[in-house]
């Protein structure tokens, strides 16, 4: 049925919801928008310090595999300096053992000399402690010991000469002989002379006679 308004009176208007005021939306809105920025400034320093991190743990990483093969480096190292400690102990065994032997020729060379330059003298026994010798040898005269002491301490190869004993004995039948022991340090090895060596002699070529 279609109702025809006589009256003239308006009809109400619908009802609507309450209003929200705008300075509200502007604050909900900014507090959004706080809670956004802070997110995104929360996140930005997240990211940095993991990168930071990343970063750090990387360079432990490195310094760890450094000191790794430093220390790989220090055992070889000291690997080397035992081998080393072995083999200069060995030269030095080596260079003394040279040195004795070349001391020990010298040492009879030496003896031979003094001996060859002591007329009816001999030796019957050389005994050699480090740088103590004790000798012991026959003479046919206390002046013939005598000569052969004069030899060593000439010789600049002996020290600390000692004369133990020299007293005649009957070793050889109808002649006279001395039997003798002493005692006597070894110097620094020197260089020596061959026994036969002489010095040089020159000659004067005559002058031919006038006529």
């Amino acid at each position: 049925m279609i109702r025809i308004n006589l009256l003239g009176q308006e009809r109400p208007k619908a009802s609507r919801g309450p209003s929200i005021p705008l300075e509200s939306s502007l604050r909900l809105i900014l507090f959004v928008a706080s809670i956004l920025v802070a997110f995104v400034v929360l996140y930005a320093m997240y990211h940095q310090k993991a990168n930071e991190l990343a970063t750090v743990q990387s360079r432990i990483q490195s310094l760890e595999m450094e000191k790794a093969n430093l220390q790989h480096i220090k055992a070889e190292v000291q690997q080397y300096e035992k081998q080393k400690a072995i083999l200069v102990q060995r030269i030095n065994v080596i260079e003394e053992l040279q040195a004795n032997r070349t001391g020990g020729q010298q040492l009879l060379q030496m003896v031979a000399v003094t001996v060859e330059h002591s007329n009816s003298l001999w030796l019957t026994s050389l005994d050699r402690k480090g740088d103590a010798l004790s000798i012991a040898g026959e003479a046919g005269s206390l002046d013939a010991i005598a000569n052969f002491l004069t030899q060593m301490k000439r010789s600049g190869y002996f020290g600390d000469i000692n004369m133990k004993e020299a007293a005649e004995n009957d070793i050889v039948k109808g002649a006279q002989t001395f039997q003798f022991t002493m005692t006597a340090q070894v110097a620094q090895p020197q260089k020596l002379q061959p026994a036969s060596a002489t010095a040089p002699t020159s000659a004067t070529p005559a002058r031919p006679g006038r006529s």
